[in-house]
């Protein structure tokens, strides 16, 4: 039977934000998943832009070099916008995939959220 646990962002001290720092790729880590092959980490992300002007971010999702690794959202001056709702990262046996981003501006963009642990053995 599948078991599932709730948990902090690996890149998270305690359930709070991280700054978004890079400005390019690859980004400031957010979380790192598992390599378990039975084990996936149902993620759920907020980004909040702090600045007083738009700012794009793009999420690294498990890789930075293919097209399907990159997803961009612009995000309104002191708005919170979900960014990542449930997306899902799956062990793969050899090595844990990693979430990162960047904005185009540093230290502007704060990222909070939790992930679910499936743990389908």
């Amino acid at each position: 039977m599948a078991t599932i646990s709730r948990l902090t962002l690996s890149a998270s001290t305690d359930g709070r934000g991280t700054a978004v720092a890079a400005t390019s790729s690859a980004g400031t880590v957010i979380h790192t998943g598992t390599a378990t092959a039975a084990d996936y980490h149902e993620i759920w992300m907020w980004a909040s832009n702090i600045h007083t002007a738009a700012v794009t971010l793009t999420l690294e999702w498990g890789g930075t070099t293919a097209i399907g690794d990159h997803f961009k959202t612009v995000i309104q001056p002191n708005e919170t916008v979900l960014v990542a709702p449930g997306w899902t990262l799956k062990g793969n046996g050899t090595a844990a995939l990693i979430v990162k981003a960047f904005a185009s501006t540093t230290n502007v963009i704060n990222i909070v959220g939790h992930y679910n642990l499936i743990d389908a053995a």
